[in-house]
């Protein structure tokens, strides 16, 4: 079952399988469904019943292969914010890149989040706790005393 259905779609699974396996000519479906006859012909053609994905298949970018991996490889080895390796590749490679294609080319090879490259230190310290650990069976109260000019007279 398709869960996915295209929320303006004019043909359910069911139609789409109908379209799929008729005799009838293009025309007379197109007639019968309430249909345009391209819209017949793209179901006939099709191998499945589901919705095609509607995401671009090329990405359109002003960095060549090569100029991503140099600025991930940058991002990595140097840990450069952002804006500086922004600045690196406008200056060495491509003056034409923008802010956004940048963080875009981050983000798809996974290095778009600077405090996760950072390394961690092994022993580093554990956070300071909140409150005492107590045994089971006691409770921690924190009494607050106010000055005696705010007591009600």
């Amino acid at each position: 079952m398709n869960l996915n259905l295209h929320k303006n779609a004019r043909t359910t699974p069911a139609i789409r399988r109908e379209l799929q396996h008729s005799t009838k000519s293009e025309r007379e479906l197109a007639r019968e469904y309430h249909l345009n006859r391209a819209t017949v012909r793209k179901w006939r053609h099709r191998e499945t019943t589901d919705d095609a994905s509607h995401c671009p298949h090329h990405l359109h970018t002003t960095l060549k292969p090569l100029e991503e991996l140099i600025a991930v490889e940058l991002r990595t080895t140097l840990l450069l914010p952002i804006d500086d390796l922004l600045v690196v590749l406008r200056t060495c490679f491509n003056p034409e890149v923008s802010r956004s294609g940048l963080q875009r080319c981050l983000r798809r090879h996974h290095v778009s989040n600077l405090k996760d490259l950072i390394p961690k230190e092994e022993g580093a310290k554990k956070p300071p706790k909140q409150f005492k650990d107590y045994a089971p069976g006691f409770i921690h109260i924190d009494i607050k005393y106010l000055p005696k000019e705010t007591l009600i007279k």
